[in-house]
């Protein structure tokens, strides 16, 4: 008896969103690197066409669905302390470091030399959004070179292969590879964010070496050829770099105890280690390590901001992407008034959170030459890694919402981006450090918050006089009542958000924002935009259909 299968066309279902150009799709994006070089440009439509593909989101899928492996032994019972990727996340490192991103900060040339910072944030702003994992060692390779400038004969020897566009991931000395890619442990497991009690020790070789001892326990990508450490002199915390193996081929003391099973960035490996006698070499000046990171530590709290705001992007484009092509109640769920609102709402964050972040990594273009950028970049870094931090977990659920179900299951990227939301705001520093960071710059000197207070006058005009009294009143009550530096960090990051939307967005967009952020209430939801305010139109200019 022959049966009959009845298949059902499906019907509507939005269609995946992949196969875009991550910059030209992007209109907030293109705004906030205007007046940069029409090469640089160039180069970011490119970048924006690679890893805009259904096969580099395909990649980005695979390497979190298939994570790392540690393999301590080989057959034989030797010690190897290998961790295995699977094949996606090799190509998406080898993407990411053929464009630079892991080092274009120290080589940038020509028309990007004094945009090097805005081109590389705008290339991680759109790589983030196929696959954040593999941007661990990417970004930690970046901002590790800042540590490396304190020990010129050190980065003499990595730099050239530090800022190689091919990856090499075979296990073997840095003198034998084409490529390399450098680690940063800090974390102990009594320590955390108090690097202060750092128990590993390092004593003198004799030899210009050191031998380190102790554990660390974070170490994200342990297959890093090198790792910016901190350890304890008999003169005090200071800084080496333990490279992996040692000229000749010997593996040097260092040992993966075991992965971290992580809520997120799961394509990536976090170890932790065992430290016996290992040699490394001093970076800095004795005792003065914590000097010696500050700079890397800064470097990577940037890509933590631009990273966060990237994943806030993909996010808010899928939720409108499935609005525009889903119907309910016998109408299109973009055009419904409640949907209409959230996903405004939303994107008046989302473009809030790039203004900010880009505006930030403008000041470290600017820094050099100009001690009032500096001032800005010390202050705000800090409050804008703390803000972007903090909403872009509860924003990427609200676009969950708007997916429904669909958005809650593996095949969708939501659950992935939700999962990976967290990290930014631990990594290198949680909200109450990223606080007591802000509390320390204005505590050392009064110029950082005039600064910043100057850019927000500057951008928001004679509307600013009642903005800069309460951000005045509220930094004296943080001074004077550390427990309240929330208040003041948060109202720093979106103060600075409103006048950096002024600076590059129609006037609308920023009106919007201050209305409904500044001054107002705390609000735990989306959708609070009111009528006098074009939603569509928010939406349409920052989601564009593609």
């Amino acid at each position: 008896m022959n049966s009959t299968v009845e298949t059902h066309e499906v019907v509507n279902q939005s269609p995946p969103l992949s196969g875009i150009n991550l910059f030209t799709s992007d209109p907030a994006l293109a705004a906030l690197v205007e007046g940069i070089p029409n090469a640089v440009i160039d180069q970011l439509v490119t970048h924006g066409q690679v890893w805009g593909t259904p096969e580099t989101f395909e990649l980005g899928r695979i390497a979190n669905a298939s994570p790392p492996v540690l393999k301590p032994f080989d057959p034989n019972g030797a010690r190897i302390d290998v961790v295995e990727f699977h094949p996606a996340w090799h190509a998406l490192m080898r993407r990411s470091i053929a464009a630079g991103v892991h080092s274009s900060t120290w080589d940038a040339t020509d028309a990007e030399s004094s945009v090097r910072s805005l081109a590389r944030a705008a290339r991680l702003f759109m790589t983030v959004q196929a696959e954040a994992g593999h941007l661990g060692p990417i970004s930690a390779t970046n901002a590790a070179v800042a540590a490396l400038a304190h020990a010129p004969d050190l980065a003499g020897q990595w730099l050239p292969k530090i800022r190689s566009r091919q990856y090499d991931s075979a296990a073997r000395p840095m003198q034998d590879k084409k490529g390399v890619t450098l680690g940063v442990a800090l974390a102990e497991k009594q320590a955390g964010s108090d690097l202060a009690a750092t128990t590993t020790r390092a004593e003198d070789a004799g030899d210009g070496s050191w031998r380190i001892t102790g554990h660390k326990w974070f170490v994200s990508a342990p297959m890093s050829d090198a790792f910016v450490i901190l350890a304890r002199t008999r003169d005090g915390l200071s800084c080496f770099l333990m490279p992996r193996f040692l000229p000749g081929g010997r593996r040097n003391a260092i040992r993966l105890m075991r992965l971290k099973d992580k809520l997120g960035n799961r394509s990536n490996a976090t170890a932790e280690i065992e430290i016996d006698g290992a040699t490394g070499f001093l970076i800095g000046e004795i005792g003065r390590g914590l000097a010696a990171i500050q700079d890397m530590v800064t470097l990577t709290r940037l890509d933590c901001t631009v990273g966060s705001a990237g994943l806030i992007r993909i996010a808010v484009a899928e939720a409108v992407h499935h609005a525009r092509h889903r119907e309910a109640f016998g109408e299109v769920l973009l055009e419904q008034p409640l949907m209409n609102r959230v996903l405004a709402d939303m994107a008046l964050d989302a473009v809030a959170a790039a203004a900010l972040a880009f505006r930030l990594a403008e000041s470290y273009d600017r820094a050099s030459n100009d001690p009032a950028e500096a001032a800005f970049a010390r202050l705000m870094t800090p409050a804008a890694k703390y803000w972007i931090g903090k909403i872009a977990p509860a924003l990427i659920a609200e676009a969950m919402e708007c997916l429904g179900g669909n958005g809650y299951v593996e095949e969708s990227r939501l659950p992935r981006l939700y999962r990976e939301a967290p990290v930014n705001a631990i990594w290198e520093g949680p909200g109450n450090i990223m606080c007591l960071e802000v509390m320390r710059v204005m505590r050392k000197s009064s110029e950082p918050l005039e600064a910043v207070l100057a850019t927000i006058e500057d951008a928001l005009g004679g509307t600013a006089k009642s903005t800069l009294n309460v951000l005045r009143a509220a930094a004296a009550v943080a001074l004077a009542d550390e427990g309240s530096a929330r208040v003041l960090t948060e109202q720093l990051a979106m103060t600075v958000a409103a006048a950096s939307l002024r600076r590059r967005f129609p006037s609308v967009i920023a009106d919007a924002f201050v209305e409904t952020r500044l001054g107002k209430p705390w609000r735990s939801t989306y959708g609070m935009l009111d009528s006098r305010f074009d939603a569509t139109a928010f939406i349409n200019y920052i989601c564009p259909a593609v």
